[in-house]
């Protein structure tokens, strides 16, 4: 067996300088992520070190051996790298064997068909919005977002029913960023005040919503996800082009099916198991 202790000067044993992470790993993922969370889908291997903090030599031999493996891929045109096809097996895979679709499948296709739009369910990753679920309830009417996909954290009504709910440092610092997209893709369209104010009604009623802000003619309404310890782990969304009047009462239905799923994954929602107006709902186990 190999002793990992180091000796010292005089001989003495001293502390173990084992290290449970291999640089380069460590290196290739950081390089990885940054790639998917780049706003645009191709990046130089300049910029890509210069984020990552690795020399461009180290940073070239690893995107080669990640491009060996089709996790990455080359333009030799404009030499620039972009995430690869492997990717896209390895995520599928994980998705497919999640119990979250399973689980949220069947509130999902109940509240699609209730309100005749789009339900979806989310969970958080980075600064991310991740699609785990989706059912159509108007087969004339869809929408092109397909399982994997991902929306920015502060995007609209989702990034506003998420945040409400987050710890007040965590909300903090997240509304302190410079980039957020809780009033659109156009950053000079955020205001905070009104924001905030959003926030505040989103803690009382239980969902957010949008009103053809982020997509002209549709509407959306989110309500947040909690897992155990009761921390938000993501969200349903609904989507339609469903009349404004009706925002209010399917943003119930919406914030409903969310705590439902959110007891089914272990939170204890006995304090926050209400209606919009503040009614104590029976909870189904």
């Amino acid at each position: 067996m190999v002793d990992k202790r180091r000796l010292s000067k005089n001989g003495v044993r001293g502390r173990s300088i084992y290290k449970p992470s291999v640089p380069a790993v460590e290196q290739a993922s950081r390089i990885l992520l940054c790639l998917g969370q780049s706003p645009s889908f191709k990046m130089r291997l300049t910029d890509l070190c210069r984020q990552v903090g690795i020399y461009k030599s180290k940073g070239h031999s690893i995107l080669n051996t990640l491009k060996a493996y089709g996790f990455v891929e080359k333009d030799p045109q404009t030499k620039t790298y972009s995430l690869g096809p492997a990717l896209i097996f390895l995520s599928r895979h994980v998705l497919d064997n999640l119990h979250y679709p399973e689980l949220v499948t069947p509130f999902l296709d109940h509240l699609a068909k209730e309100t005749n739009g789009t339900a979806l369910f989310g969970l958080i990753y980075g600064e991310h919005l991740l699609v785990v679920g989706k059912r159509e309830g108007n087969q004339n009417i869809g929408f092109t977002i397909r399982l994997g996909h991902r929306f920015h954290i502060t995007l609209g009504a989702h990034g506003k029913a998420m945040v409400a709910f987050m710890p007040e440092a965590e909300r903090e610092k997240i509304l302190s960023k410079k980039r957020v997209y809780f009033h659109g893709l156009e950053i000079s369209r955020l205001n905070m005040r009104r924001l905030r104010d959003e926030l505040t009604k989103c803690r009382q009623l239980g969902f957010a919503q949008d009103v053809g802000e982020i997509t002209p003619g549709v509407n959306f309404v989110s309500a947040p996800v909690f897992g155990v310890q009761e921390k938000v782990i993501g969200c349903v969304i609904l989507i339609g082009t469903f009349a404004e009047s009706l925002i209010e009462k399917y943003g119930a239905k919406t914030a409903e099916l969310a705590r439902r799923i959110s007891y089914k994954l272990g939170a204890d929602i006995k304090s926050f198991l209400r209606d919009g107006k503040g009614n104590h709902l029976e909870c189904a186990a």
